[in-house]
């Protein structure tokens, strides 16, 4: 590209920016840019689709972090200046005559083309689970750490920290941080609400029910994260031009999740059947294919109606075998699972990766070594990478491993430096749910209520096949269930650094023993399958107590035991801060169970299988 086409980029991203953060409509921007790239450089530096696709690539909530209330709280005010001194340099341009559109590009047409919505896809996708471009610098990855891999994703057993983020006194130990928390809640819930909107307004006006199918699934699969975080969130009102949103109980949302799911997957199935797709273009999932979305929504309604379970069997029941029933059927294979990497002519950074290799602090957690070291699990080098440690240990793979203690206290240091990293890299997908997770599901519907919902061993066998398969893992899976082996105590002295923990489990692979026996060795092997996916791992310990977990080593949490663990993060203090918040905020506590229930050991209502606090 030439150097006067990287000056109209750098002008692009910034006006745009500029427009984002002032809510100016992106296609009556975009015709401004266009025109000023005429008037400098007499020919348009870069195609409208490149242009569209910068502008989607810098929408998704980058220089504002809102409230619940859907309000700005915070603006990357360097970025704004630069921006707003870009346009002053532009006021010679008549700008009357820059909003009349010269491309002729109107709302309708935009529509057409899926420019006016596929934006609003992409940056809802982008939100799922928190992902960035090479473009967006390490914003991405900062939001995407202080919102699950230092919460959940430790939480979960999946990773320790080498860092001791406000002198130990962190998520990681129990201890929640205000900031830490609201960017949970921004990121999974705030982020998506302005697309979602915007999609839901031109599917409306422009008859595409379909759009707004997807829209609603995308809407789900990260608000239910939320709603598994915190408790009663907004949703059957969310949206509406009001400037308290009232809450909803965790029982109403999930109902309501489950009747929009319907809805989705009821007019996604009509496209599917006429061969259609939708928005190809800008879906970096399945290029738009409307068969594999429906399977996806149906496997998200199966994950769902298992979440339910020990709370409403009756309607856990009735949408599993909804999901189940449906002619597309939930994922069953590797191409099936919904992962963000190359998609719609971008490609996402996965923040791990930089987590591990950049800032040096995520590494192996002590409950995978504990697991993947004592069953000898041939995922382990697909998982991690081995430790040039003096202080690791050798695995059965002839490679040595070492983790990093949970609720680690300690300042970032070069001992725990060496310790296993992620092996994961930059271009490693970023999964939402994959084929194995969805065996699993339907494993432990078979094993509570019967043949009806299939064979529980042979499908608890395939979960694990699949997870093998889709780690490339070529090693035979009937040896693997018939070793006999199990977890192994994480014993780590490092000099002055140490941590016991004994073996969490005696359980072995092989599906045997009573119904709670297979129910454990079921969330074990779902758990491995899920890596690195935290929050869907944090979750499901929460609702079943397994896997067993080794604890942390400093608690400095508020009632919050080391057996226990977080069970919920608390609302943020700006939920809070103003009367009408208060009032609002009390309401949502009275959903929880009472006024003195915003705690971190209050149990959600589907949490329920064991009275832990």
């Amino acid at each position: 590209m030439t150097n006067d086409g990287k000056l109209f980029i750098k002008v692009y991203k910034i006006l745009i920016n500029t427009a984002l953060v002032y809510n100016v409509k992106i296609l009556t921007m975009q015709a401004a840019i266009i025109k000023i790239g005429k008037i400098f450089w007499g020919k348009v530096a870069i195609s409208v689709k490149t242009q569209v696709s910068y502008c989607f690539m810098f929408k998704a909530n980058k220089y504002a972090v809102l409230s619940s209330a859907g309000t700005m709280k915070k603006i990357n005010q360097y970025k704004l200046l630069a921006g707003i001194c870009a346009l002053s340099l532009f006021t010679a341009c008549d700008f009357e005559e820059l909003n009349t559109n010269p491309f002729e590009m109107t709302d309708e047409m935009g529509i057409r083309d899926g420019v006016a919505v596929g934006g609003a896809v992409m940056a809802m996708q982008r939100a799922v689970i928190t992902v960035g471009t090479q473009a967006d610098d390490t914003e991405a990855i900062n939001q995407y750490q202080v919102a699950y891999n230092l919460s959940a994703d430790s939480w979960s057993g999946f990773f320790g920290q080498n860092n001791n983020w406000y002198s130990g006194s962190n998520n990681t130990t129990y201890y929640l941080q205000d900031n830490w928390v609201a960017a949970t809640y921004t990121n999974s819930y705030t982020t998506l609400l302005s697309s979602w909107k915007k999609i839901k307004q031109e599917s409306e006006k422009n008859e595409t029910p379909e759009i707004f199918a997807l829209a609603q699934i995308l809407k789900i699969s990260a608000w239910h994260k939320t709603l598994e975080s915190f408790g009663p969130i907004p949703y059957t009102h969310a949206g509406e031009p009001a400037l308290v949103i009232p809450f909803d109980s965790e029982q109403v949302a999930f109902n309501a999740m489950f009747a929009d799911l319907t809805a989705a997957i009821e007019a996604l199935t009509v496209r599917a059947e006429q061969g259609a797709t939708i928005v190809a273009d800008y879906d970096a999932v399945y290029a738009g294919d409307t068969r594999k979305w429906v399977k996806y929504a149906n496997s998200l309604m199966l994950r769902l109606a298992m979440r339910i379970s020990y709370a409403d069997e009756t309607t856990a029941q009735k949408y599993a075998r909804q999901a189940l029933n449906h002619p597309f059927g939930v994922m069953t294979s590797k191409s099936d699972e919904a992962q963000m990497s190359t998609g719609a002519g971008m490609v996402f950074r996965n923040n791990i990766d930089w987590l591990a290799n950049q800032y040096n602090e995520c590494r192996m957690g002590s409950s995978m070594f504990s697991y993947l070291l004592g069953y000898q699990d041939p995922r382990l080098s697909a998982y991690f990478e081995a430790s040039p440690s003096a202080y690791a240990v050798a695995a059965f793979d002839g490679k040595n491993y070492q983790a990093v203690p949970p609720g680690n206290a300690n300042q970032q240091n070069t001992i725990y430096t060496d310790f296993s990293k992620p092996n994961i890299t930059s271009n490693t997908p970023t999964y939402w749910m994959r084929a194995s997770e969805v065996y699993f599901l339907r494993a432990e519907a078979a094993l509570r209520w019967g043949s009806e919902f299939g064979d529980a061993e042979a499908l608890y066998e395939q979960g694990v096949a699949t997870s093998f398969d889709e780690n490339g893992i070529s090693s035979s899976v009937d040896d693997y269930l018939a070793s006999g082996l199990t977890p192994i105590a994480h014993n780590m002295r490092a000099s002055y650094y140490s941590y016991n923990a004994a073996a969490p489990t005696t359980a072995t692979p092989a599906f045997s023993g009573g119904t709670e026996q297979k129910l454990e060795k079921i969330m074990i092997q779902k758990w491995i399958a899920l890596y690195p996916n935290g929050h869907e791992a944090w979750t499901e310990w929460r609702r079943t107590g397994y896997p067993k977990l080794n604890q942390v080593q400093t608690n400095r949490g508020q009632g919050v035991t080391r057996e226990g663990g977080i069970r919920r993060m608390v609302y943020p203090v700006s939920f809070y801060q103003s009367a009408e918040d208060r009032a609002n905020y009390e309401e949502a506590l009275k959903l929880l169970g009472g006024l003195d229930k915003d705690k971190a050991t209050t149990q959600l209502w589907w949490d329920c299988k064991n009275k832990i606090y």
